[in-house]
């Protein structure tokens, strides 16, 4: 077995599992970690579950577990795990509903110590249930790009780079490469890197983005995103399951983005690329919800968002159960 203990000093890799309401995933998780070659160190990161997923968790008494008690989206949950990262360990980011096959997280490892220019190795995502491929890579968003993918979605998959934000080529999904980032489902991210580039953007990021605007400060701080096609993960996914206030909140944080690289022209001009996917759906509900919103700026505080970090989080490991931490 290689999930090892809360206090043992061996591991070179700590996983951050942030979870919420996940208790029907999370066993599925841990126990591909149990058969993974690499040692790691888990650290589930609880936001203000309402189901079993506490429960579960202490099922698992290396793991160390913390519950914040309030929801603080993914990037508040990765930062108050980062806390809790040792020296010297680099950080494997993993949603509660997926799986990791055996060997993923050794291959993920040797793409980071082969080269120190890779700052965040990446797998390939397949289905939990079934062998299709996730479209997990991406390039950085422009106009064209989300226009592209707003008009063509998922069909015309072979359309030229400039048309289109996802990678779909079966091609870009069969060698090792860099991108520039590719979805937050899992991730290893190395030590170096981590100290670098520092704590996930919680203020601007509930949820979805967090991961584009990682990965470009990682860039700029002379990290590649590296994607190793031989270390593959399994991700049941959310697909066409989100409520549709998450769907606003997709667009929404796509335009947050941009906007902060871009001038208000160019803003512009991508929040009408965006708002295109949704008005040419007008079949689906959650569509219809979403493009008046994406359209009017005022409505963007009606969207999820994070709640306070409350100034005592309850830490709990297999020896001890710790109150007062902050």
């Amino acid at each position: 077995m290689t999930l090892l203990a809360h206090d043992d000093t061996s591991s070179r890799v700590a996983a951050i599992i942030v979870t919420y309401n996940s208790a029907p995933t999370l066993p599925g998780l841990l126990a591909s970690l149990d058969a993974a070659t690499a040692p790691v160190r888990v650290i589930i990161v609880d936001n203000g579950s309402a189901d079993e997923t506490l429960t579960v968790a202490a099922r698992e008494p290396r793991a160390l577990t913390i519950a914040t008690g309030a929801n603080l989206g993914y990037s508040g949950g990765i930062n108050v795990g980062r806390r809790y990262v040792r020296d010297g360990e680099h950080i494997a980011i993993l949603n509660p509903d997926l799986t990791v096959e055996p060997g993923a997280l050794e291959r993920l490892l040797q793409a980071i110590d082969a080269d120190p220019a890779v700052g965040i190795a990446v797998p390939q995502l397949r289905g939990l249930d079934h062998d299709e491929r996730f479209d997990s890579l991406r390039r950085e968003p422009s106009v064209t790009r989300a226009l592209g993918d707003s008009i063509f979605g998922n069909r015309w998959r072979e359309r030229p780079s400039w048309l289109a934000e996802t990678l779909r080529a079966d091609r870009d999904y069969g060698r090792s490469h860099d991108v520039a980032w590719a979805g937050g489902a899992a991730l290893l991210i190395s030590a170096g890197c981590d100290r670098r580039v520092g704590e996930w953007d919680s203020a601007t990021y509930f949820l979805y983005s967090e991961e584009t605007d990682y990965a470009r400060r990682a860039r700029d701080a002379g990290y590649s995103v590296r994607y190793v096609p031989e270390a593959i993960a399994r991700h049941e996914g959310s697909g066409s399951g989100q409520p549709a206030p998450l769907v606003a909140l997709i667009s929404v944080n796509r335009i947050r983005y941009f906007e902060r690289l871009h001038g208000p022209t160019r803003t512009a001009l991508f929040r009408g690329a965006v708002a295109v996917q949704h008005l040419l759906r007008p079949h689906d509900p959650r569509h219809r919800h979403s493009l008046p919103i994406v359209l009017n700026r005022a409505r963007w505080g009606t969207l999820p968002a994070g709640d306070p970090e409350p100034t005592t989080l309850s830490v709990r490991s297999a020896s001890a159960s710790i109150h007062g931490e902050s």
